[in-house]
């Protein structure tokens, strides 16, 4: 399956997949207004045992045939806590 990916430029590494390019009309308006400018990033071509990243890949397959596109959500970054910040830190 061939997809396009998309970077918001308001939300930092948080990307968009879609099934048709340039054509964020299965996007709702809500989600529009928060990712704000998207800037192409490039074609793939995704197969179910492909690589990836952030994310596996069946699920991104899965998306974007029933909902016609799939977010990639930036990763979580775990705080230190603070016993580890005491052994850790000098």
């Amino acid at each position: 399956m061939l997809c396009y990916i998309y970077k918001s430029q308001k939300k930092e590494e948080l990307y968009v997949y879609l099934n048709t390019q340039d054509d964020f009309s299965s996007l709702p308006d809500d989600l529009i207004r928060q990712l704000g400018k998207l800037s192409f990033v490039m074609e793939l071509e995704l197969t179910p045992d492909k690589k990836l990243a952030r994310e596996n890949a069946e699920k991104v397959i899965f998306a974007l045939q029933s909902r016609g596109f799939f977010i990639q959500m930036p990763p979580t970054i775990m705080p230190l806590g603070p016993q580890v910040a005491k052994t850790h830190i000098h």
